[in-house]
């Protein structure tokens, strides 16, 4: 319980009470990650249904889902974007990135990042909530926080000595990752019963990203960090919603 207590309070705003937070608790945490998304991903399909209902246009009911996402995970995951992709887009060695990441500032990259995943976002979201696909998005939301499994996974280490990244780099054995990504490909053939295939297809497609982009901020950064979590997480379940509205 205490893992999945200190994972709700680290990826939601629910007003629990502080946790321990030693090793086990955030290996434990990051583990349970995924059920987390789940949670979060019900909770944005539920607000969809209501503002659809309620006859919001759906591009509009897109982006204030996307819009109550950032706030219920404290903006966290599209800050770690932000971060992320002005690292990336830096020269200089890794300490170079790892400083502008810490700058807290929003260059260029950052802003079109932020600006296409929120579109993509949004306007996929209109498209479920148009056909009903309301499993699709707790899909999306569960593939977007099992990318905190696979990037902590045994073998890639942490970019610095401290930080969040520090607390959970290397924490997760390939069995549970393995189990994980196993259950989200099952689970996915029923997130689109019209094209059932298209679930499992964007789970694969999730996976094979972040093997690419696990691989491209070790050579960059040296490793993981928060931010690299935040930005795996946002990307993936971008990724997710837009191949879901391929059907």
């Amino acid at each position: 319980m205490n893992g999945l207590l200190l994972a709700l309070s680290w990826l939601t705003v629910l007003p629990l009470p502080s946790r321990e937070v030693d090793a086990r608790a955030c290996r434990q945490a990051i583990a349970l990650a995924p059920l987390v998304g789940a949670l979060l991903g019900a909770f944005g399909a539920a607000l969809l249904w209501a503002l659809s209902a309620l006859g919001a246009p759906g591009l509009l009911a897109g982006l204030l889902t996307v819009a109550a996402w950032a706030l219920v995970t404290r903006g966290m995951h599209v800050d770690g974007l932000a971060d992320t992709v002005d690292g990336l887009g830096c020269y200089g060695p890794p300490e170079r990135a790892l400083s502008v990441m810490r700058d807290g500032g929003a260059g260029p990259f950052a802003v079109v990042a932020l600006i296409v995943v929120v579109g993509v976002q949004a306007s996929a979201l209109a498209e479920l909530a148009a056909s009903g696909q309301w499993v699709a998005v707790v899909t999306a939301c569960a593939v977007g926080r099992a990318a905190f499994v696979f990037c902590c996974r045994r073998g890639l280490p942490a970019a610095r000595p401290e930080g969040m990244g520090s607390l959970v780099a290397g924490t997760q054995p390939w069995w549970v990752v393995a189990a994980w990504w196993g259950v989200l490909l099952i689970g996915g053939a029923f997130a689109l019963p019209g094209a059932w295939w298209l679930g499992p297809f964007s789970v694969l497609l999730a996976g094979g990203f972040l093997l690419v982009f696990t691989a491209h901020v070790r050579r960059r950064f040296g490793g993981v960090t928060g931010d690299v979590l935040g930005a795996a997480t946002e990307l993936t379940t971008t990724l997710v919603l837009a191949v879901s509205v391929l059907s």
